[in-house]
């Protein structure tokens, strides 16, 4: 039966690639042409067959960009820097959409040592901090063998050296993965979608107001209860959302 299901599941992608491909080259011509809105539905279609590419988010991002959608901009802008965190034009691009937002939140200024831990942590994923540390591990188990059987006085120095600077760089690349595996754990971003939304102080609609945010901000969501999202901005408040008004970047 899986293996009838995984024949099927092969098939439609290879029936939907080129199907794809005709949709898209049909969006960026609207796109051209200036039907924005038309564009975005040929996008969307594409989105529905469970595509995700760089370049169909950053379209979708600057057709909503054309139509003065700033939170649907800012939000597939957000979701073609996950998959291209490097890429100049998106960066700039998101910069003149967020321009647009009425939210001015300011950014908590990180200490030197924070700013360099977490710049060495995310040179890499997860993945290949654990490749690393494994690859280190590897050299450490050798280079003891070396230095534990060798004979000769230069031999062992030299294996000594190595397997101590082989467990140093273990440890390191393990502290680097378990911290990019934190980080990827509690990053739970999300775009407000509502034109305004009242912040609480509690998980209900009862409790006092805290502040108020409007579409495009983003914020990071902390907990869930019910149906309500706690939240956290980049100036440290934090406060209830209702999960209808935010949608979290981290959908699939």
């Amino acid at each position: 039966m899986k293996k009838a299901i995984y024949i099927l599941a092969f098939l439609y992608s290879t029936l939907a690639f080129p199907q794809n491909e005709t949709l898209f080259e049909q969006a960026n011509t609207l796109y051209n042409q200036g039907k924005y809105a038309e564009a975005i539905d040929k996008y969307t279609a594409i989105l529905e067959t469970g595509n995700h590419s760089t370049a169909l988010y950053f379209n979708m991002a600057n057709a909503h960009y054309k139509l003065n959608n700033i939170a649907p901009s800012i939000y597939f802008y957000e979701k073609a820097l996950l998959l291209s965190p490097n890429d100049k034009e998106i960066k700039n691009n998101m910069a003149f959409a967020k321009n647009m937002t009425i939210d001015a939140i300011d950014i908590i200024p990180q200490s030197a040592i924070s700013k360099l831990v977490k710049n060495a942590t995310n040179i890499m994923g997860f993945d290949a901090w654990a490749k690393t540390s494994v690859a280190f591990a590897l050299c450490f188990v050798t280079l003891f063998l070396i230095y534990y059987f060798a004979y000769s006085t230069l031999k062992k120095r030299l294996a000594f050296i190595g397997f101590i600077t082989s467990l140093f760089l273990l440890c390191m690349s393990l502290g680097f993965a378990f911290h990019k595996f934190n980080i990827d754990k509690n990053n739970k971003p999300a775009i407000v979608f509502a034109q305004e939304s009242k912040v609480k102080s509690e998980p209900n609609s009862r409790s006092a107001e805290s502040f108020r945010l409007h579409e495009g901000t983003k914020v990071q969501v902390l907990d869930t209860v019910n149906q309500w999202k706690k939240i956290k901005l980049a100036d440290g408040k934090t406060g209830w959302i209702s999960a209808k008004d935010i949608k979290l970047l981290h959908d699939y």
